[in-house]
């Protein structure tokens, strides 16, 4: 078919309206591969909304469990095998993110598992870990999302810690027992494809970074990458910056000054040309594999396995040094990213800079010492702003960066301080998440919508910013927003929530 078309233009050139009208004629549109499904397993009252004391919450979380309808996919059988679709097949359906996120996407169903657990879904989430471990079985790893063109790079792994909360709700142990070698597998494809070796005072430590190093642009981007790669001269320069950005996205920040390095390393000022994502060792890619390791650890104890439990309980406490002596910093107060190839490390804030304390990466015998470290950090650092926590405090145009705050941070800070047991953390993470979630109903009641970020500077307002205009749904946002709920319950608060002034003045002492 396309071998007849190009016939018509004899110098190979053919218009674009010609080439419009090709694809109109060639390709179906979008969301064809998927069939009508709606989730089984649901149901309009999950026992958990009975803990939200106030009523007005309580109806806005019976309306996001509403929405779980709305984000079921369940993909064609007759795409199984077909070579004429992007998407990847996978066993069972699933429920996506939403707007122009119509497939899985790896980071975002950790949040979405939570909450789905917390609606007594847990069919569905069974399904969708099972999707997962089809793909580390028959692909290595789990892509960045649900296409062909993600195959090359993964996302944050966060499937070990989802498995790990499916079987607290379930006590499905023969679930862990049937995939254990598929859970290892993937703990394996990060520490194979994304090791690197550092050496400091003397010593060698392991840690990870992300890295695509497919040829070309990204597919799913490939005009916006092709445009901005116009500044590079050398085929080499353009495919050093594709990998950059591939990078990034595996990351989940596309994009961010996280990654941007001048000036030797010395700078984070910059724009996407800047962008050395594979320079970079994060602070939370890092806590989650030394996470990972210990919750496989515990599996096999689950499983009276000592042998192999004993080696990852190893392998989690080479992490932890690694993490303690290449990315914490007692003169900070906060671990930091690492620029490993100009040896220098970031002292920029990021919500991940405390990261390690929602994953339990940091020694248990220094914890007072480094909790009060932690807090004296963030006192210092005027974080929280009247809309939540900004990703970053620079202002680039980038969607991961100010004033954009988005829902897994949020979560990670709250649930790193509150899992501290200190009073002054516990307390600040009640406040993160009572201000997350004023933010959050302001803009539903506006809208009738959850986005998928928010702008930080100003109250009960969306986000902005990056390649495409913000998005509905939001998988992960509803995730984050039912698991705070049934976390604090939140009493009647007798009109709070009404009222930006009376919330802030009268229910968390801003």
């Amino acid at each position: 078919m396309f071998d007849n078309f190009m016939k018509g233009f004899p110098n190979g050139k053919p218009n674009a309206r010609a080439v419009k009208k090709f694809i109109a004629d060639a390709f179906e549109g979008p969301g064809q591969e998927f069939e009508d499904w709606k989730p089984t397993d649901w149901i309009a009252y999950p026992k958990f909304l009975n803990d939200i004391k106030d009523k007005e919450l309580r109806v806005w979380a019976q309306k996001l469990n509403d929405i779980w309808h709305q984000l079921g996919r369940k993909i064609k059988q007759e795409i199984r095998n077909s070579d004429r679709y992007s998407i990847i097949w996978v066993p069972n359906p699933t429920i996506v993110p939403g707007g122009r996120f119509r497939e899985f996407y790896y980071w975002d169903s950790d949040w979405i598992v939570k909450a789905l657990l917390l609606c007594e879904m847990h069919s569905t989430v069974k399904g969708m870990l099972e999707n997962f471990l089809y793909m580390v079985d028959n692909y290595g790893l789990i892509p960045n999302g649900g296409r062909i063109y993600y195959l090359a790079r993964s996302q944050p792994p966060l499937l070990i810690p989802m498995i790990k909360l499916y079987y607290e709700f379930t006590g499905d142990k023969s679930f862990i027992a049937r995939n254990i070698h598929l859970i290892e597998k993937e703990f394996n494809y990060w520490m194979t494809n994304h090791s690197k070796k550092i050496v400091m005072n003397g010593a060698e430590y392991t840690l990870a970074a992300y890295g695509d190093y497919s040829n070309g642009p990204r597919p799913e981007s490939y005009f916006e990458d092709v445009t901005n790669a116009h500044i590079f001269t050398t085929d080499d320069e353009k495919t050093q910056f594709y990998s950059q950005l591939k990078a990034a996205a595996e990351s989940g920040w596309d994009f961010s000054s996280r990654w941007f390095v001048t000036k030797g390393g010395t700078s984070n000022f910059g724009t996407m040309k800047s962008t050395k994502t594979r320079f970079i060792l994060p602070v939370d890619l890092n806590a989650m594999l030394c996470g990972n390791a210990k919750i496989i650890a515990d599996f096999y104890s689950l499983l009276s396995n000592t042998p192999q439990a004993s080696k990852y309980n190893e392998i989690r406490a080479q992490w932890l040094r690694a993490v303690t002596n290449i990315l914490w910093h007692e003169d900070v107060g906060a671990w930091l990213d690492y620029d490993y190839v100009n040896k220098i490390r970031r002292n920029y804030f990021f919500p991940t800079n405390i990261s390690p304390l929602w994953t339990g990466c940091y020694d248990s015998i220094s914890k007072v010492k480094i909790v009060n470290s932690v807090l004296r950090y963030l006192k210092s650092r005027n974080f929280l702003h009247t809309g939540g926590v900004p990703t970053s405090f620079l202002r680039t145009g980038e969607q991961w960066d100010f004033p954009n705050a988005w829902s897994p941070l949020q979560h990670m800070m709250i649930v790193g301080l509150n899992n501290t047991g200190n009073k002054e953390a516990m307390d600040l993470a009640y406040k993160l998440a009572t201000v997350w979630i004023q933010t959050n109903y302001e803009v539903f009641k506006e809208t009738s919508a959850m986005f998928e970020k928010y702008d930080a500077s100003h109250h009960g307002s969306s986000g902005h910013g990056g390649e495409y205009e913000v998005q509905l749904g939001f998988g992960w946002t509803n995730g984050v927003i039912l698991d705070l709920l049934n976390r604090y319950g939140y009493e009647n608060h007798s009109g709070c929530w009404s009222s930006y002034k009376d919330f802030s003045n009268k229910c968390c002492n801003l």
